[in-house]
């Protein structure tokens, strides 16, 4: 069936190549030569990952990605949220269009979700913050190889409380079917030396689970923080997957934007929680 209402690509050529099939062989050799979780045991209910180009933050991405190895039949839905770079945004800003697209193909916007959310008080329906932006946009290509049938829900978040974004994610967070995405890069344009310094001490705060992380942080810290507040209370069970920065990948080292991937893990009540990484 045809979707009335496509966001279509933005930043393919750009941030990722344009050619599907270039596109497609740049994916799958980034999650190829993705490092194994080795003490990830279980498939996580949430993920951090940054949203640069692929030059740079690609390989990063991909290790956290490659967590959902194995998962393609079952996530189904992924909550998508992620910050404003082009246009701002007060509270949560929700896409209109019905379907956003990719070189890869169009993935549909999951309609129950998008009804529940826009009748939230706080959040405005507008396609004008997502037209251009690309932290939502860039995780796409990597979901649409790894995983079958799925629906998304595109949040673009303001400044807002941690905890507001946490109760934003109770009400989005349902069962194993539904993966919880943040999109995120973490401290921008320090010297390589003072972005691993903050970096090291942002990825620190995460595997504590600790709210209260601020924008020379991370360009996402408000829907990471509600993350953080809401696997606090859930018990989840974080795991630090990659810790780089464009200085270690493509980039020079005057200058550096820091890139994290982190899974949490949503383990059974009476199950003991390992320790955290």
């Amino acid at each position: 069936m045809a979707i009335a209402s496509i966001r279509p690509a933005a930043v393919a050529g750009h941030f990722y190549p344009a050619d599907p099939e270039l596109l497609r062989a740049r994916v799958s050799e980034l999650l190829t030569s993705a490092m194994p979780a080795e003490e990830l045991t279980a498939a996580p209910k949430a993920l951090v990952v940054p949203h640069a180009g692929y030059l740079y933050s690609g390989a990063i991405a991909a290790n956290g990605y490659a967590s959902l190895l194995g998962l393609r039949g079952k996530i189904r839905r992924v909550v998508l949220l992620g910050p404003p770079h082009r246009l701002p945004v007060t509270g949560f800003a929700l896409a209109a269009a019905q379907g956003f697209s990719t070189p890869l193909g169009v993935t549909p916007v999951d309609r129950a979700l998008w009804t529940l959310v826009q009748d939230q008080p706080d959040v405005v329906v507008d396609d004008r913050p997502h037209a251009l932006e690309h932290c939502i946009e860039v995780q796409l290509p990597f979901l649409q190889t790894l995983l079958e049938h799925f629906e998304i829900l595109p949040l673009l978040v303001g400044p807002v409380s941690a905890q507001r974004v946490a109760d934003m994610l109770d009400l989005l967070w349902s069962g194993p079917e539904t993966l919880i995405l943040i999109s995120s890069d973490l401290s921008h344009y320090l010297s390589y030396e003072d972005a691993r310094a903050l970096d090291r001490a942002t990825a620190r705060q995460m595997l504590d689970l600790r709210p209260g992380l601020h924008g020379e942080q991370a360009c996402g810290a408000h829907a990471l923080n509600g993350l953080l507040l809401a696997c606090a209370r859930r018990g989840l069970e974080p795991y630090l997957l990659d810790l780089r920065n464009s200085g270690d990948t493509a980039g020079d080292r005057s200058r550096v934007v820091g890139y994290a991937s982190v899974a949490f893990v949503e383990f059974p009540t009476d199950r003991p929680h390992a320790l955290r990484h």
